[in-house]
């Protein structure tokens, strides 16, 4: 077991939702976290079935325990009659509960209770690098950060069975979508344009579908938390910028799969592209378990200078390179951005040995700025 950043911040007798993507370790954290707490598994088709059947069983042997802890009710989203049970319990009997799931997408369709405020909202990531004890970038860059990739010597088969069962048929099977090859002929399409802005009438094109169901796609894609949007920054310019969004996917071992990048080796484009989406899976996990969550987006003027990331109301500028030793070329799109806004911080995260100053630039190794974002020395 690893040691999990502590991501349930809630006290005393708070009821909470843990959302995050499947594989992503949230039953292993619950059950670890609370070993005596009572555990309802909605994967389990017996559980699921009984309780689909007769939501309020649920209730009545809750009253019938002597919990120890919250209650935990995992897959929650399969069968949502289940949260007018729950919310019963939280007013009536200062129960708590800990409800996880791998997407609220399902109750907000089907108009479901989702308990009023009345339960804090995390999410769980697939690892960091601080959750892991000798973190190896390479590995991270060609396996991904989910448990069961990261760890295994030949992640491939596992990466493309969790793509076909989970990303195109569980999304189905939810009905999300009813048009399952067209879907998994987008995720194709959708992983080439990781990191880029979106144009979703080429994307549409490519998949033989509408603009409009290419918006749904990628909408039911952040729905899910497979993927996220992130904005372009456009506070106060003082230059043309571009307005439209960025996509990633939730884990750079699914984008490497989809796009059949073989091994991920220095010096190549692949290699720059997998770093910068692993240091987005960084950042957005920190914002959300530091309780900040700061806002994350990327700048770039209309004549192509631009940075990957800014962190909060661009108070952290941070660019990220591949190269081992970064020029003065690589460092105009974030000069560019400080003498518009001077953030506090202008950092460029490289494959260079030492820190070291460039002008007003940090130029700064990957690690030591992973270690520094996790030390809360950025934000």
């Amino acid at each position: 077991m690893f040691n999990r950043l502590q991501i349930l911040r809630s006290s005393g007798n708070e009821s909470c939702f843990l959302w995050g993507p499947r594989q992503t370790g949230k039953s292993t954290l619950l059950k670890h976290l609370y070993p005596s707490s009572h555990y309802y598994d909605l994967l389990f088709s017996e559980e699921f079935e009984r309780l689909t059947k007769k939501p309020s069983l649920l209730r009545e042997e809750i009253l019938a325990m002597e919990p120890h802890g919250p209650i935990i009710v995992d897959e929650v989203q399969k069968i949502p009659r289940l949260l007018d049970e729950i919310q019963w319990l939280i007013v009536n009997k200062n129960i708590s509960f800990i409800l996880c799931g791998s997407s609220a997408r399902k109750l907000k369709r089907s108009g479901a209770n989702l308990l009023g405020g009345r339960a804090l909202r995390y999410e769980l990531f697939p690892f960091v690098s601080k959750e892991i004890p000798n973190f190896n970038l390479s590995r991270a860059l060609n396996n991904g950060l989910l448990p069961r990739h990261y760890l295994a010597n030949d992640p491939a088969p596992l990466i493309r069975a969790y793509i076909g069962d989970y990303l195109k048929e569980e999304i189905a099977a939810e009905a999300l979508t009813r048009n399952v090859p067209a879907f998994a002929k987008f995720l194709e399409i959708a992983a080439l344009s990781n990191g880029e802005i979106v144009n979703y009438t080429n994307i549409a094109s490519e998949c033989g579908v509408s603009s409009v169901t290419a918006k749904e796609y990628f909408q039911i894609l952040c729905d899910t938390l497979v993927g996220c949007f992130m904005p372009s920054y456009i506070k106060r310019p003082k230059r043309r910028v571009i307005h439209a969004p960025k996509f990633y996917f939730f884990d750079v071992g699914i984008t490497n799969v989809l796009l059949k990048r073989g091994e991920i080796v220095p010096g190549t484009e692949y290699f720059g592209r997998a770093l910068e989406h692993l240091v987005m899976q960084e950042i957005k996990a920190h914002s959300h378990y530091s309780g900040i969550e700061y806002p994350i987006s990327y700048w770039r003027s209309a004549s192509g200078l631009e940075v990957d990331f800014i962190l909060g109301d661009h108070q952290t500028a941070v660019e990220v390179k591949s190269t081992s030793e970064v020029q003065e070329r690589h460092i105009r799109g974030i000069s560019a951005f400080r003498d518009d806004y001077k953030p506090k911080r202008s950092i460029v995260v490289s494959m260079d040995r030492r820190k070291r100053i460039m002008g007003n630039i940090e130029i700064m190794p990957v690690m030591e700025f992973l270690e520094e974002l996790w030390d809360g020395k950025l934000m």
